[in-house]
């Protein structure tokens, strides 16, 4: 029997090819389009219905607003108000694409979901197992770190095998309306990049100044408001010290802002919280890996260790910059996603 895969569809070129190659490998396929925010543009889902049509396969449009706000945007912003830097696209993968999306799919009868990530699933050692990307410039493992063996064995990504070049040509030979649409780079419900000013309409929050202080607790003037801020960040302080100075730490509950040198802010060891571990339940002792501290941080080498709490230290080989709580930290052995957590 032909197994049914719901396609989550974006109105972007990936998700659209996605659908194609997998009718061409000879799956049963439906497209569904998320509606997440109140901005949610309407051209998104009238360009996914576009290419359903063409395709020949029905379209499905579910309203998961409730569940975004709930597990996403109300997350993004009490992280930023504890002075942490949240990645809400981790967390948008982790409850909304595969964890409501695939309850979705599961209560209409389909087999598997896909969506248009570029990343790969392979079967190895009685385990399903993620793997970076063929593309590496385009490789969107680090976001998916939290998927588990069971839900891996339930999703499917094409275009982990194809460039990002030649998802194009495919869209083109397709006659899609999106062939040509420029990658999303903004926060979908933040698109201005104006995550400070998000904060304080979606949650009636005024932000406070406060304190700009050194290492030694030396007053150097005010700042606007810790939620203006992040780790690393040198341009926008809206004060002159003579030298360069770097956001190097932030405490909400004193509201006040650290500044210091860059060398400041590199540090050799991180601890992370939360961890999903994919090829393994639980690390045992210690493993040599490369991490990434951010989504375009190039990986550093690396060890890894349990904490008797259950947290994971990170011991790099080289000092590392701005490793912001709030992020996410993604261990890889070779091309393996091995797991990843929460830096705290």
């Amino acid at each position: 029997m032909t197994e049914k895969v719901l396609v989550g569809m974006s109105g972007g070129v990936d998700s659209s090819v996605t659908a194609k190659l997998l009718i061409d490998m000879g799956y049963t396929v439906a497209g569904m389009t998320l509606t997440l925010c109140e901005n949610d543009n309407e051209n998104s889902i009238r360009d996914a219905k576009s290419v359903c049509d063409k395709l020949g396969i029905e379209h499905y449009v579910f309203d998961l607003r409730k569940e975004f706000q709930d597990f996403v945007i109300k997350d993004f912003i009490e992280e930023y108000k504890n002075g942490n830097t949240p990645n809400p696209c981790i967390v948008c993968n982790k409850y909304i694409k595969f964890g409501a999306m695939l309850k979705k799919a599961d209560d209409l009868g389909f087999d598997k979901i896909a969506t248009g990530h570029y990343a790969r699933i392979c079967y190895e050692n009685d385990r399903y197992i993620l793997k970076k990307a063929k593309d590496l410039a385009k490789d969107q493992s680090y976001v998916l770190y939290n998927l588990t063996g069971e839900k891996l064995s339930k999703v499917l990504f094409p275009l982990g095998d194809y460039t990002k070049s030649e998802i194009r040509e495919i869209a083109v030979e397709n006659g899609f309306v999106n062939a040509d649409r420029p990658d999303s780079q903004d926060i979908c419900f933040v698109p201005d990049g104006d995550y400070a000013s998000f904060i304080e309409k979606k949650d009636n929050f005024v932000s406070q100044k406060g304190e700009y202080v050194d290492i030694n607790g030396k007053v150097l003037g005010m700042h606007n408001g810790v939620i203006h801020y992040t780790l690393g960040q040198r341009k926008g302080l809206g004060i002159a010290l003579g030298k360069p100075q770097f956001v190097i730490d932030k405490n909400p509950y004193t509201n006040r802002v650290i500044l210091g040198d860059e060398e400041h802010l590199f540090k050799t060891a991180v601890r992370v919280k939360n961890v999903n571990f994919i090829p393994f339940e639980s690390l045992n002792g210690e493993m040599q890996v490369f991490t990434k501290l951010r989504y375009r941080h190039n990986a550093a080498e690396s060890k890894i260790k349990t904490l008797e709490n259950g947290d994971i230290e990170i011991i790099f080989k080289e000092p590392q910059r701005a490793a912001s709580p709030g992020q996410s930290a993604v261990f890889y052995d070779g091309d393996i996603v091995v797991g990843g957590g929460i830096i705290i």
